[in-house]
């Protein structure tokens, strides 16, 4: 993350720079995932079902989701660190995320207020729809010996209530789309009902209004194929255009595939990052928090 920090920081000063403006200063803070890097503490815990890990679901989710409240923790101190006279203040919060790290970006966006931008690479914010397809290519017991197919993977072992719990709670797709167990294509091809809005209204406005999200994703991707997000990133995109029964929540959401990229973060995706954290910085402040007040 330290390569991709440095060079955005390095385009916001440059675009300052030849615009010969300087309003606002750029920080970048990068750390290891949960488990990884200087973090390792279980190397097996970093594996999936192929190579072993019988609890493959519960770990992964519990690592990214474990940095998501790191992220949170940093927001939270990171000021008295970086200011301790208090001659400067923090006047809004991004994340960037890649892979894990865009798993755990997606949280972020969705649960702590006080992020109004993300960018996520190469992650999914549909864990069931991702680890559905990863248990099937697995040929996970849970999944092929049951009928119909995969009708018993979740509440088995692979994919135990307590994770589930936690990815009702946690994960936006299935904080917004509901009962993991029950879900079907028809939720994301279809808008919600008036009543189903009654109640993802409330949510919408407390997790997205006035909020700014990037997502990319690699076309080629086998690790985490674009094909998991898509359903519900489409419903999303739905939901949040200037026609979409969330319009007024402002929310900006570019979707953006490269063709031919697998599990990696390309040259492309480098400057569509540097452009989307430029334009959000060239907002004012006081639109940016003008929006999220209103929820």
């Amino acid at each position: 993350m330290a390569p991709i920090a440095a060079s955005t920081i390095h385009a916001w000063n440059d675009r300052q720079r030849k615009n010969k403006t300087k309003k606002t200063n750029l920080i970048a803070i990068s750390f290891d995932q949960r488990n990884h890097g200087t973090r390792e503490v279980d190397n097996m815990a970093n594996e999936a079902w192929r190579s072993g890990n019988e609890r493959h679901a519960q770990d992964m989710f519990a690592s990214y989701h474990g940095t998501a409240m790191d992220t949170s923790q940093l927001l939270t101190y990171a000021p008295s660190y970086i200011f301790p006279m208090n001659n400067y203040t923090i006047t809004q919060n991004m994340v960037l995320g890649i892979s894990l790290g865009g798993h755990a970006a997606w949280q972020c966006l969705f649960h702590d207020p006080r992020i109004t931008t993300a960018i996520i690479i190469i992650g999914c914010p549909d864990y069931v729809s991702l680890m559905s397809d990863r248990a099937r290519l697995s040929k996970l017991d849970s999944w092929t010996k049951s009928s119909p197919k995969g009708s018993e993977f979740f509440g088995s072992k692979d994919f135990p209530n307590g994770l589930i719990e936690a990815v009702e709670k946690y994960d936006p797709a299935a904080l917004l789309l509901g009962d993991v167990a029950s879900r079907n294509d028809d939720l994301y091809s279809r808008e919600p009902s008036v009543m189903e809005r009654r109640g993802l209204v409330p949510i919408m406005k407390s997790t997205l209004q006035g909020k700014r999200a990037l997502n990319m994703a690699g076309g080629a991707d086998k690790l985490v194929p674009y094909k998991c997000a898509e359903p519900f990133l489409r419903w999303l995109k739905n939901a949040t255009s200037p026609n979409g029964w969330f319009k007024e929540g402002g929310v900006v959401l570019e979707d953006i595939v490269f063709d031919g990229v697998k599990h990696e973060m390309s040259p492309g995706m480098v400057k569509e990052v540097h452009r989307f954290v430029c334009e959000t910085l060239d907002q004012p402040a006081t639109e940016i928090s003008k929006r999220t007040s209103k929820i």
